[in-house]
């Protein structure tokens, strides 16, 4: 088996990032992806707009262009695509990786669902939107239940309860509503997330002071059935009829996958990948966290676009140890 200079694990837009510097700087690299390239982008929801501008979203210095200045999915997706042509990216794709181990010589072996690598050094890449933050009621795995959205046509004229008050659940919220929807809404605390979209928020509170979307403040769920949804609020419990239920109720880096891997977790209500903020080291020898993987449950805490550099910063790191090496 021949051993790699650097295997990142993920093939979203951190993980390209560093493999792109690695490419610059003459490392042999492979990046391992359970899914398709850029995976998490592919399960956004099929009409999704980006917070960020396609100027902050671009990497190794290529122009990102979109017909606005928020891309959508679809351009994200042709973009990074683009990327991986472009600089000849070497990845494995539908590749999940099970296993770390530390041998004998200080390099890595990395085995996958599909076969076994090894490599001097290792980033984690792996992102947060693949692990839902579950409700943990009753009922939550009824077929009806859905953690994650792609389009509104599945439930034109289907009583449909939203759960969340944050980006996705208001996005959600509308679109199911505009196409037909009868749309309520369970949020746990007494308003919606303050950071809403700016184009967003407006129309969401007007939806729901009209009347339109009905909407349940301080109300949690308790549980589901497959006609109805029992939901608590301020003055008890009560149900609601119910034809699905959308949970965008956020989520939360691969726990079971980082703890396969070896890596430490801190054990507050954080759960930070432990690291280096400045060096993205892991207490693993030669092992590095790169992108979103880095905030834990943070999740609001880093994007696409403050975590940029992150490629750059390993390939320092790799390239010092094997010049101390020399």
């Amino acid at each position: 088996m021949s051993t790699h200079d650097l295997i990142i694990i993920g093939g979203g837009p951190s993980g390209l990032n560093v493999a792109i510097a690695a490419a610059k700087a003459g490392l042999d690299y492979l990046i391992i992806e359970k899914g398709v390239l850029v995976n998490s982008i592919y399960h956004f929801p099929t009409n999704m707009t980006f917070f960020s501008t396609s100027q902050k979203l671009e990497i190794a210095d290529t122009p990102f262009i979109s017909h606005t200045d928020k891309p959508t999915r679809k351009e994200a997706l042709e973009y990074y695509r683009r990327l991986q042509q472009a600089f000849q990216l070497r990845l494995k794709l539908y590749e999940p990786a099970t296993k770390m181990t530390p041998l004998d010589d200080g390099s890595y072996q990395i085995d996958t669902t599909k076969g076994s690598y090894q490599a001097r050094s290792v980033v984690v890449a792996t992102g947060f939107y693949d692990t839902p933050r579950m409700l943990g009621v009753p009922g939550e795995d009824l077929p009806k239940v859905k953690h994650y959205y792609d389009d509104a046509h599945p439930y034109v004229g289907q009583k449909v309860l939203v759960v969340g008050a944050a980006n996705s659940a208001c996005d959600v919220a509308l679109e199911t509503y505009q196409k037909g929807s009868e749309v309520t809404m369970a949020i746990r605390e007494h308003e919606l997330y303050p950071k809403v979209k700016y184009w967003i928020k407006p129309n969401i509170e007007n939806r729901i002071k009209e009347g339109a979307i009905q909407a349940h403040f301080n109300t949690v769920v308790r549980a589901i059935h497959p006609d109805r949804v029992e939901l608590e609020g301020p003055e008890g419990r009560f149900t609601i009829e119910n034809d699905f239920v959308l949970a965008m109720t956020g989520y939360e880096p691969n726990y079971p996958l980082l703890h396969s891997l070896g890596l430490p977790i801190s054990d507050d209500e954080l759960a930070l990948p432990i690291h280096d903020p400045e060096t993205l080291a892991t207490p693993l020898p030669n092992v590095y966290l790169a992108g979103v993987v880095c905030a834990g449950r943070q999740t609001s805490k880093l994007f696409i676009e403050n975590t940029r550099d992150h490629g750059d910063i390993i390939v320092r790191q790799i390239l010092a140890q094997q010049l101390a090496a020399v």
